[in-house]
């Protein structure tokens, strides 16, 4: 089986550049400038009507934008179609299959019209799906959530350079959900590229490396979740002594205070063990040292509100995870964009 050749790690395997899709006068999706590079996963996260879908459905080169431009593995997928060879994708999941045949004629065939794909590599990845005791089951008697499954196999044939998925998990059981998630991941760390839209924030703040938040067809924030991860607070009896003294040493990045804690970000994580001898050394009464955990919800929650109060003045009263903003003051999560 030929292989074709790796993109450069380099250079980010999608790119969007003030990207804009209008149907007649009523703009989807403006100015979104995002990339995604080899072995990261990036998540598009909205409330439904956001323009996710139509974000994913314009960079797997399925509908041509109206302003800006598209790049997947350097080249626009609209005028080199033969870069989509290195795609997998699931767009408006879940996935279409017939429903007369079994799972593994489902995946034979679309291997057949790939070309190239061992047997072998259907098997596997019907065992990595967990699908091996369903394989000759009709599709139609499949679950939602095994036909989602059975959609993210049929992506990974090729092992695709790019891999994009639209609500890969929609339906799935929380066991389903965390098996796809964690072939995500692997699929990374083997270099492919990874864009996927989710309702599903507590799953992927734990594996994202960055995630971007639309509202209104606009990306409004991208959040570095890699940074978060390695953030630690410390609560002491002189914050502000605290914060000068870490941000004088060179293996701390940055430091600020929040609600009287002093939050810092370490350039490597067993420089955590130097942490508290300094304190002791500058005369700050060390009273708490932990991780500080991100919460991706509630920082969602909050920004999504504050969009919506900015753009029309109220306070919204709905579910921002699903259709928009929660009633209430936002509150919750340490601010700005990373």
């Amino acid at each position: 089986m030929s292989h074709a050749p790796a993109p450069d790690a380099g250079a980010p395997s999608i790119l969007t550049e003030g990207l804009g899709k209008r149907y007649g006068r009523r703009p989807i999706v403006r100015d979104l400038s995002f990339q995604v590079s080899p072995g990261e996963v990036y998540a598009l996260v909205g409330p439904n009507g956001a323009g996710k879908t139509t974000v994913i459905r314009l960079v797997s080169g399925l509908a041509f934008p109206s302003e800006g431009r598209v790049r997947m593995l350097g080249k626009d997928p609209q005028q080199h179609p033969e870069v989509r060879r290195r795609l997998g994708a699931v767009v408006e999941a879940p996935a279409a299959f017939y429903p007369y045949l079994s799972g593994r004629a489902n995946l034979r065939l679309h291997a057949r019209l790939a070309g190239g794909v061992a047997e072998e590599r259907i098997e596997e990845l019907l065992e990595l799906m967990e699908l091996g005791h369903a394989a000759d089951r009709k599709v139609g008697v499949y679950s939602l959530g095994m036909r989602q499954r059975l959609g993210v196999a049929g992506a990974l044939l090729m092992r695709p350079d790019v891999l994009i998925l639209d609500e890969p998990a929609s339906g799935m059981d929380p066991l389903s959900l965390h098996l796809v998630h964690r072939v995500l991941q692997n699929a990374a760390g083997r270099g492919s590229a990874v864009l996927l839209s989710t309702h599903h924030l507590d799953e992927v703040a734990a594996y994202c490396n960055r995630v971007g938040i639309m509202e209104e067809g606009v990306l409004i924030d991208e959040v570095d979740l890699d940074r978060r991860r390695d953030r630690y607070r410390a609560r002491v009896d002189d914050p502000q002594a605290a914060r000068s003294a870490l941000l004088a040493q060179p293996w701390v990045q940055d430091a600020f205070l929040r609600a009287g804690q002093v939050i810092f970000h370490l350039s490597e994580s067993a420089a955590l063990d130097r942490v508290a001898p300094l304190l002791v050394r500058e005369g700050v009464g060390l009273l708490e040292l932990a991780s500080d955990v991100f919460d991706l919800r509630a920082y969602y929650r909050e920004r999504v509100a504050a969009e919506r109060l900015k753009r029309t003045g109220e306070t919204p009263a709905y579910d921002v995870l699903r259709d928009g903003p929660v009633a209430g003051p936002p509150g919750g999560a340490d601010g700005g964009a990373s």
